[in-house]
């Protein structure tokens, strides 16, 4: 019996330190991020393409002609392609608009895929609600159409006025078209045919491009992995791949690995957004943050004379200053190597703003105690 509970007592602590074991090799588990979500395959890229077009059916809230020379230099050409000749009238219309056409075609997209499109208006046009885009072609960099679009233009925004207000709501002047534009010339890319492939990483890093290599190199077997600068890896397809791509990139994609990244805080002064990483450090630094405000009000009394004295009512100015030297606010200790929630619970002990808190962290900075990349949008 003694040796029973002597056994319970010693499995107990045991069972303890296995669950926290198992709790901190499960901890980081949550920080791995799949090689897809990291990198992407050069060449397997989108394409934009743009086009000059026409948008009809507006209710008078179009182009004024005389404003917009393209705009009617555009309709009469439109309309001598269908036969009908304005040369020299003096048209006024109002429901017609010019607009850019852009989109992005996506890789490997084949001939009759649909794809949305983008309609902004170029003149002086008021709203696209309610326009119809005509067949506008889409062209590449290169010159060659791409892709062909027309259709019904939505827009978010909307636009109303009377005589005397007017009330505008999003942007009135920016359509959409929902598969809209029809895809008419592949790009050929033989992803298939390549002995080569070379990943980027989208937040290029040292280590986290050495770290992909390796778990790319434990996967496949061997060597075929090299980084060969922060932000690209060159992979050597190996001979049983060889064909056969989709099946390597699949496997590779769903591959997990930690992204290091550099220590960094990101500053936003026109709106006051501080965003800072997990491995921002500051070594021992004393902060104190103090404001002069000066407070002046003015509190004027009323001076009435006694009856039938004759006297005149008078107003006798009074004002009330008051200064605020900031005394209350203590100078605070930040000890060395904090981490991210300490220095946040460290600075807003200090009862600051986020206007303030921008300033002491970029005096931390020029003190050479704060280990970390500031950057100013």
């Amino acid at each position: 019996m003694l040796r029973t509970v002597a056994l319970k007592s010693l499995l107990k602590p045991l069972a303890a330190l296995l669950a926290l074991g198992l709790a901190l090799a499960s901890g980081p588990a949550q920080a791995l991020s799949r090689i897809k979500d990291l990198a992407s395959v050069e060449g397997v890229r989108s394409n934009q393409i743009l086009g000059y077009g026409i948008v009809v059916g507006l209710n008078g809230t179009g182009d004024t002609l005389n404003n917009a020379p393209f705009t009617k230099q555009s309709l009469t050409a439109m309309l001598e392609r269908l036969g009908v000749n304005t040369r020299g009238a003096n048209m006024r219309t109002a429901n017609v608009a010019a607009v850019m056409v852009t989109a992005n075609l996506p890789p490997f997209a084949t001939q009759g895929t649909r794809i949305d499109v983008t309609v902004s208006a170029l003149g002086d046009a008021k709203s696209l609600q309610g326009g119809t885009l005509l067949v506008t072609p889409l062209l590449g960099a290169d010159g060659e159409v791409y892709a062909v679009s027309q259709g019904p233009v939505a827009i978010a925004g909307f636009s109303a006025e009377g005589d005397a207000s007017k009330i505008t709501r999003g942007v009135p002047t920016v359509g959409r078209i929902a598969n809209g534009g029809v895809v008419e010339r592949e790009i050929d890319f033989a992803l298939n045919k390549l002995k080569t492939l070379r990943l980027s990483l989208r937040n290029p890093d040292l280590t986290t491009a050495r770290r992909m290599a390796a778990a790319i190199n434990d996967f496949l077997g061997g060597e075929a992995a090299e980084p060969t600068d922060p932000s690209t890896v060159v992979l050597q397809i190996p001979p049983r791949f060889q064909g056969n791509m989709i099946r390597m990139l699949t496997d590779i994609e769903q591959l997990r690995i930690e992204p290091d990244q550099l220590a960094r805080i990101v500053i936003d002064e026109r709106s006051g957004i501080i965003v800072m990483g997990k491995d921002v450090r500051v070594s021992t630094v004393a902060v104190a943050q103090g404001n002069l405000t000066v407070t002046i009000t003015e509190q004027p009394q009323v001076s009435q004379p006694e009856p039938l004295s004759n006297g005149e009512t008078v107003v006798t100015p009074r004002t009330n200053v008051k200064v605020d030297t900031g005394a209350a606010n203590k100078l605070a200790l930040v000890r060395e190597s904090v981490t991210l929630a300490e220095l946040v619970d460290g600075l807003n002990a200090l009862g600051i703003g986020p206007r303030d808190l921008i300033s002491i962290l970029q005096a931390i900075k020029a003190s050479g105690a704060l280990q970390a990349e500031i950057e100013v949008m």
